[in-house]
């Protein structure tokens, strides 16, 4: 039920545009608005995914697939950027995605929309979680602390990084933002570190025409072939996973909103910036590390990385102690980065529950005496924890189900951007813009994201490998790409719910405030 009428004159700016939109201020909106650009730095994180999925990039492409791949996908990706910027400066509220869905297409569109966002939002949060665990795995081998690389091990370290960060996003919104500035600087810093480890200690390094010109198909399709049509349409793509999965998860400027000072305009900033400065600072890091891969008998070891990723790379080219102190670094950025997933994922989860689109729904949009989302919190932790169970099991050493629930996190969250996306570009004109908008050019910007996020969603789902393809003699379960398992069977179990039962009851955003205030506001 509304609650009862609070006077305009009461009202900040923010609480007054929130209001305007339907809800009142219930969450403590103590951030700035480099705190918000921050958190959706952090999650971001070039210190995570660049360096989690590096061996998908060289295993798919080679260098070029890093010199060429990254700049290119990151200018389709500020695009969605900009798209999203405006329509948050619209309506900045935390589960901001599929409102605006759901007040451009209505309800059904809004209940798609917010479900696929919440599945991508977990599943980051989960993936980002796990390859942090395997960093502090992969930092302890090289300080000697052990002898061998165990999955089992790996498994533990992330249930204790989901408990660690459970806790830490169960204290107040006020800390979360402290933790998120010091994550920024972190990230400058420790990513110029590996930047100037990299340059200066190793040995020997590749030439400029192998960085930018090598090819390797290390996919196991196509015979290994790096001509042809396959090389460039469909091995090539399977490596678009290191940029799109990379930069993504920033849509948490939008679900911490309603916790940001003068939201309207520090969020849509927080948005784009986090892009560019990510892709600007991930690409200089990439080259980076490819300018450092190894050599074996004068030739670069791509061969090996597929497997061995950036730890690999890096005790080859800079021995164990510099190795060790690297993996540590992007470890300790990764774990920054985890906590902002979930911070992230939580809000979503209490603004979609305060719509009663969640079973459960009472539960999760509950808020603590700190005014944080504390069961949402450790519901998408809990979660998190059991579709990854999978990545217990690998493939010559690749748990390949950690590449699959990134591939899960990417489509959830793209496709989730890409409904709002093109319903406002259907809107035309009539859109009703903010302080911060695109003007005319969202005419040209919007089908050109919505086309970006389709083309790279659907390649994400398909067997990256010979090994999980139903079709091939080699096939082994251990190495499916469940994504679109995931991604389809749930559209079809949402569309089955829909029709049965969600299209009765789910109407779209609830209102929380008095309507009095609201009419105040459109007198």
């Amino acid at each position: 039920m509304p609650e009862a009428h609070e006077p305009v004159a009461t009202l900040s700016e923010d609480e007054a545009h929130l209001a305007k939109l339907g809800y009142k201020q219930e969450l403590s909106r103590s951030w700035s608005g480099f705190s918000n650009f921050a958190i959706s730095f952090s999650i971001i994180s070039i210190l995570a995914g660049c360096l989690t999925t590096y061996g998908a990039g060289i295993g798919n492409g080679g260098p070029i697939s890093i010199s060429w791949s990254w700049p290119i996908i990151s200018v389709f990706i500020l695009i969605i950027g900009f798209c999203m910027s405006e329509l948050v400066s619209a309506m900045p509220t935390s589960g901001g995605i599929y409102y605006w869905a759901s007040k451009l297409g209505g309800a059904r569109a809004g209940f798609f929309t917010g479900w696929l966002n919440l599945i991508g939002l977990v599943a980051v949060t989960a993936s980002v979680a796990y390859g942090c665990a395997t960093f502090f795995e992969l930092t302890f081998l090289e300080w000697g602390w052990y002898d061998t690389f165990s999955l089992n091990r790996i498994f533990v370290f992330f249930i204790m990084i989901l408990a660690l960060i459970t806790l830490i996003n169960i204290f107040s919104s006020h800390l979360l933002a402290i933790i998120n500035n010091v994550s920024v600087w972190w990230h400058v810093v420790g990513a110029s570190v590996l930047i100037l480890v990299l340059i200066f200690v190793p040995d020997q390094h590749l030439s400029l025409s192998q960085v930018f010109t090598d090819k390797f198909n290390g996919s196991g399709w196509d015979g290994g072939s790096t001509s042809g049509a396959a090389f460039w349409f469909v091995i090539i793509p399977f490596g678009f996973i290191l940029t799109q999965y990379t930069i993504t998860g920033f849509d948490a400027s939008v679900h911490l909103s309603e916790e940001t000072q003068g939201a309207a305009r520090t969020a849509a900033r927080g948005i784009w910036q986090s892009i560019f400065y990510s892709a600007v600072g991930g690409y200089v890091l990439l080259l980076a590390v490819t300018f450092a891969i190894p050599q074996v008998d004068g030739q670069p070891d791509y061969a090996s990385i597929p497997a061995g990723g950036v730890a690999y790379v890096f005790d080859a080219s800079l021995g164990a102690n510099w190795a060790g102190t690297l993996l540590f670094i992007s470890a300790c950025a990764q774990l920054f980065c985890a906590t902002a997933c979930l911070t992230s994922t939580s809000r979503m989860m209490f603004a979609f529950s305060r719509d009663k689109a969640v079973p459960g729904s009472q539960l999760w949009s509950k808020v603590n005496a700190s005014r944080t989302p504390a069961n949402a919190v450790i519901c998408a932790a809990v979660v998190g924890g059991i579709i990854t169970l999978p990545a217990l099991k690998s493939v010559n050493g690749i748990p390949t189900a950690f590449y699959a629930v990134t591939s899960v996190s990417v489509i959830g969250l793209y496709f989730s951007f890409a409904i709002p996306i093109f319903l406002r570009w259907r809107a035309g004109d009539s859109f009703e813009v903010g302080s911060w908008n695109n003007g005319s050019k969202y005419k040209w910007m919007n089908p050109i994201a919505v086309v970006e996020i389709i083309i790279v969603g659907v390649m994400l789902m398909m067997p990256t490998t010979p090994f999980g393809a139903p079709w091939r003699d080699e096939f082994d379960w251990a190495s499916v790409n469940y994504a679109p398992v995931m991604t389809v069977g749930v559209l079809v179990l949402l569309a089955i719910w829909w029709a049965v039962s969600a299209r009765n009851w789910f109407t779209g955003p609830v209102q929380t405030i008095d309507q009095a205030v609201v009419d105040a506001f459109d007198d």
